[in-house]
C-alpha cells in the first residue's frame, strides 16, 4: 500500500516521549529497570534474555505486543525495554494514528533501534494498519510523490526498529498484525504480596508512612492491579493526615476504604451494584450483557474490561451461553439467600 504525501500537512496527536514523570509535582511512580519492576516473572525473565541477546548482537529487540488487562503496567514496561536497550522511545496511541502519513512520519523520525510505543493497537485504522506490515516486515515503507500522471511510487527504507504495542484486547487484533509481533507477553494480575510491595515502594518515593499492616489491606483490596494500588494510597493518605496522625495503619487503612465504598474483598459500589441487579431485578441470571448496562447505568464495553475480569475471577460471576449469572459467592458475599440451584448445573461458555 502506498501513502499520499501530497497533501497539507496535518496536526497531529503525537507525541515524543522521552522519561517524562507521571505526576506534576509529585515522584514518577514507575520503575525504570526490570530490576526495579516487581511482578510478572515469567514475563520479565523472559525480557531479560531477549534483551540481552539483542545488546549482544547489536540488533534491535524483535516487534513486541504486550496485553492483559488495564493498569497492570504495559506502558511502564515498555519504557522499561527502551530504557534497558538505552535506546530513545516515542509515544503514540492507536486512536491518535489517523492518517497513514502519521504513521510514516513517525516512522521515518526513528533512529537506529528505537522503540515506537503504540497504545491501544487493536483500535488502529485498518488503513494505517496496513502501513505497518512492510514496516515491521522489510523495514520499508511506500510513498507517493506528485499528483495525477507524473505521481511517483516509490520505496523509502527505514531504520531497524521495535515496535511494542500494547492492548487490552488482543482479540480484536487481526490475525495479520498478531503474526509479526516475534514477542508476545501477557501479563496477569498481581498477588497480594506483589501489590504490598509496590505499596510499599510507592511510599517510599511519596514520603507516605505506613507499615505492613496498612501496605498489606491496601494491597489485598487493590482488585490485583498496580494502578488502583496507588490510587488507594494517595487516597488513603489523604485520611491519614486529616483524620489520624499521618501513618497508614491496618485500622487506618480499613476505616479509608470503607469510607470509600471498597469493601473487604475490594469490590467497589459498582461491582456491587452489578451484583445486585443481576440478583434482584433478574433472579441471579441469566441476563444479557446490553440489558444489564442499561439495568446499572454503565457502558458494555466498562462492564466488560473493568468489571467483569475481576468478578469473574473472583468467583462472584459467571458467564453463559445465554448471560451473565451471579455466582453462589456473590450471594454470599451480598448477605442474601441462595435460591438459584439451577444456576449450579449452567455450562458455561469460558
Amino acid at each position: 500500500m502506498s501513502i499520499d504525501f501530497t497533501g497539507e500537512p496535518e496536526k497531529r496527536a503525537l507525541t515524543t516521549a522521552a522519561y517524562v514523570p507521571e505526576d506534576e509535582g509529585e515522584f514518577s511512580l514507575r520503575p525504570k529497570t526490570l530490576g526495579e519492576y516487581i511482578g510478572q516473572e515469567k514475563a520479565k525473565n523472559n525480557l531479560k534474555v531477549y534483551i540481552e541477546a539483542a545488546k549482544r548482537r547489536g540488533e534491535a529487540l524483535d516487534h513486541v505486543l504486550l496485553h492483559g488487562p488495564p493498569g497492570l503496567g504495559k506502558t511502564t514496561l515498555a519504557r522499561i525495554i527502551a530504557n534497558e536497550l538505552g535506546v530513545h522511545i516515542q509515544t503514540t496511541s492507536g486512536p491518535a494514528i489517523e492518517k497513514p502519513r502519521d504513521l510514516a512520519a513517525l516512522l521515518t523520525n526513528l533512529n537506529d533501534n528505537d522503540v515506537l510505543f503504540v497504545d491501544e493497537i487493536h483500535r488502529m485504522n485498518r488503513t494505517v494498519e496496513e502501513i505497518l506490515y512492510p514496516a515491521m516486515e522489510d523495514k520499508e515503507i511506500d510513498i507517493i510523490l506528485g499528483q495525477g500522471p507524473s505521481a511517483n511510487s516509490i520505496r523509502l527504507p527505514l531504520k531497524n526498529f521495535t515496535l511494542i504495542g500494547a492492548t487490552t484486547r488482543s482479540g480484536q487484533l487481526s490475525a495479520p498484525l498478531r503474526d509479526r509481533f516475534g514477542v508476545i507477553l501477557k501479563l496477569e494480575l498481581y498477588t497480594p504480596d506483589e501489590l504490598r510491595e509496590i505499596v510499599e515502594r510507592s511510599a517510599g518515593l511519596l514520603g507516605i508512612r505506613i507499615d505492613r499492616g496498612g501496605a498489606e489491606e491496601i494491597a489485598r483490596r487493590s482488585r490485583g492491579t498496580p494502578r488502583i494500588a496507588n490510587r488507594i494510597l494517595k487516597r488513603v493518605r489523604d485520611f491519614a493526615e486529616i483524620c489520624a496522625d499521618g501513618i497508614i495503619t491496618k485500622s487506618v487503612a480499613d476505616d479509608a476504604l470503607n469510607r470509600m465504598e471498597i469493601d473487604a474483598l475490594g469490590l467497589d459500589s459498582v461491582d456491587r451494584k452489578l451484583l445486585m441487579s443481576i440478583i434482584t431485578h433478574y433472579g441471579g441470571g441469566p441476563v444479557g450483557l446490553d440489558t444489564l448496562a442499561a439495568t446499572i447505568n454503565e457502558e458494555t464495553v466498562t462492564i466488560e474490561d473493568v468489571y467483569e475480569p475481576f468478578l469473574m475471577q473472583q468467583g462472584f460471576l459467571t458467564r453463559t451461553p445465554r448471560g451473565r449469572c451471579a455466582a453462589r459467592l456473590a450471594y454470599e458475599h451480598l448477605g442474601l439467600p441462595w435460591g438459584n440451584e439451577d444456576a449450579d448445573q449452567l455450562s458455561f461458555d469460558r
